[in-house]
């Protein structure tokens, strides 16, 4: 849509054509931030699709998108969704994995309540205390083939303190992976772009055979969001020894 200025045609649109954007008045309390959201959720695409097939968010057509390219969820697989509210990744690996006909497994995680999402264990904990990876692998009935993360830290508005809690999440993820990912396994993580990620894709091209950055068409094209999508996981001599598993 073009963003000339009124008095001529620049191009964009045929003159007299109308804006059919949907525009929010600014209310008494509403933050121009919060307006500026406001109107890009109403007037973006992959929210009315998410709304008209009873996807539970945007993200949604993210995994879809991915998995479409790169096929790493298969028939069967035995998942974990960290931060999975409000769901819409576990909807579409649920489809992917044949959860209505009875294979595979998923267990979400989450800080919040989830609605219940038919066939998926849903569990409202942090991933990071100490018994959540015993407990979702318990639950799994075993180590998980793929480990997905669509999480994002609260931001403070400063562009370096939100980019080393990003990274700081992702390490703690990529830990947690490594305490209940099963050989061969893949890890799909969000990132942004910009700032030090290099030793912890480092850290995954180490572990992994095939690593990945992927921006997927759903990302907002003036977002700074990737994904990291490692694949062929390769567990080190020392995790198996300190793995009670194995034993």
């Amino acid at each position: 849509m073009s963003t000339g200025k009124s008095g001529g045609n620049t191009g964009g649109k045929p003159a007299g054509a109308r804006d059919m954007r949907v525009k929010v008045k600014k209310a008494g309390k509403l933050k121009h931030s919060s307006q500026l959201w406001l109107e890009r959720q109403l007037n973006d695409p992959y929210v009315k699709r998410a709304r008209e097939m009873g996807y539970r968010s945007r993200a949604a057509f993210k995994l879809e998108e991915m998995d479409d390219r790169y096929r790493f969820l298969k028939s069967g697989q035995r998942l974990v969704d960290l931060g999975c509210a409000p769901g819409g990744w576990c909807q579409i690996a649920a489809k992917r994995i044949g959860l209505e006909q009875g294979k595979g497994y998923i267990v979400g995680i989450d800080l919040l309540a989830v609605d219940p999402i038919p066939g998926v264990d849903l569990i409202q904990m942090d991933f990071m205390a100490e018994e959540a990876p015993a407990l979702l692998t318990q639950r799994l009935g075993g180590r998980a083939d793929g480990v997905m993360s669509d999480m994002a830290a609260n931001t403070t508005g400063h562009k370096k303190t939100d980019h080393l809690k990003i990274i700081a999440l992702a390490e703690a993820a990529i830990e947690f992976t490594h305490d209940v990912l099963a050989p061969g396994g893949f890890f799909l993580a969000k990132l942004f772009q910009g700032g030090d990620s290099a030793e912890l894709l480092a850290t995954l091209k180490r572990d992994f055979t095939t690593v990945r950055n992927v921006k997927p068409a759903a990302s907002r094209a003036d977002s700074s969001e990737l994904y990291v999508l490692a694949t062929g996981y390769r567990r080190t001599a020392r995790e198996e020894a300190a793995d009670p598993q194995e034993g």
